[in-house]
């Protein structure tokens, strides 16, 4: 069987995860349960749940030269990931995600440190690592001029991109004409098209960026699974109902699992279906990384909800 080769270009954070039993009011102080160091960032994490599931997955990226920059670089060794093509800025600290958990879901706050050090000139160092790839897999917590160039180039040499488009934010029309798949969640499609994307606005919220120039928009919709276009008709995937300790990995899971099929040449439908298991199985562990399944773990839950990988 093929080894997909996937090159993620993203952001490396420390976060700090707070738990506590609920969300704290505006202005209000309430005590919490916990508090973790746990290595994560969206690029980092897509890498982490491309390689547990098999790929030869290289990471480019930037942490700064502290202690949580080293902590990083661990976590991609003990993963089996290849980093190289990280960098690392002595005058900048590492970027770090202030996490907020409660009641198995979260809030996020990311300080993106030294990933805004990675430039379009660091790009230009690793076109060998591009050229080799299947797939590249690139988010927006690193600066959107290194993004841009970074995609322009993976199309110059036939590459197929997908773009998670989160921390959401205006996308100039250049870009989107050169993404071949794009995921953004329900909230971040409302930004990208200027609709509130439930019920029928889904679909024409869809549709409204196709048009623009992406050629496919894979929206996840949380509990509620995912749909995607073809041929002009919504396809709906549902999610699966599983005991949930933490999503904040969920959308990173479905990113890199997404990546793995397309690079195995498996058609949209079944792509997407398998992000879908593979997403649900991380909420089911704490920490984003940690939460990330095996391919082993994927077959043994495919198994027991009857579904095909």
């Amino acid at each position: 069987m093929k080894v997909p080769n996937i090159v993620v270009i993203g952001s490396l954070n420390m976060d700090i995860v707070i738990e506590a039993d609920r969300q704290p009011k505006l202005g209000e102080t309430i005590l919490g349960s916990k508090a973790q160091f746990i290595p994560g960032g969206k690029g980092a994490n897509q890498a982490v749940a491309a390689a547990r599931l098999g790929a030869k997955t290289t990471m480019i990226g930037a942490v700064g030269g502290d202690s949580f920059g080293q902590e990083l670089l661990k976590a991609l060794d003990d993963n089996g990931i290849d980093r190289h093509a990280v960098k690392i800025v002595d005058s900048s600290s590492t970027g770090i995600a202030s996490i907020f958990l409660a009641s198995g879901d979260n809030s996020i706050v990311v300080v993106q440190g030294a990933n805004q050090d990675l430039l379009p000139k660091d790009i230009d160092l690793y076109d060998d690592v591009i050229q080799a790839a299947d797939i590249i897999l690139i988010q927006l917590e690193i600066s959107l001029e290194t993004v841009c160039y970074a995609v322009n180039k993976a199309k110059s040499y036939g590459k197929t991109v997908v773009l998670n488009p989160a921390p959401a934010q205006v996308l100039p029309d250049e870009l989107l004409r050169q993404v071949d798949y794009m995921t953004p969640n329900r909230s971040e499609l409302g930004l990208l098209t200027g609709r509130d994307a439930e019920g029928d606005e889904l679909e024409i919220a869809i549709q409204d960026l196709m048009d623009r120039g992406v050629a496919n928009i894979i929206t996840t919709l949380g509990a509620d699974g995912s749909a995607f276009m073809d041929h002009h008709k919504l396809h709906m995937i549902p999610g699966y109902k599983v005991p949930v300790m933490d999503t904040t990995g969920a959308g990173d899971s479905f990113n890199a699992a997404l990546a793995y099929s397309l690079a195995l040449d498996l058609d949209l439908e079944k792509a997407v279906s398998f992000a879908a298991k593979v997403s649900a199985l991380a909420v089911t562990k704490f920490g984003a990384q940690a939460g990330m399944p095996t391919m082993e773990a994927v077959h043994q839950f495919a198994a027991s909800v009857k579904g095909d990988i």
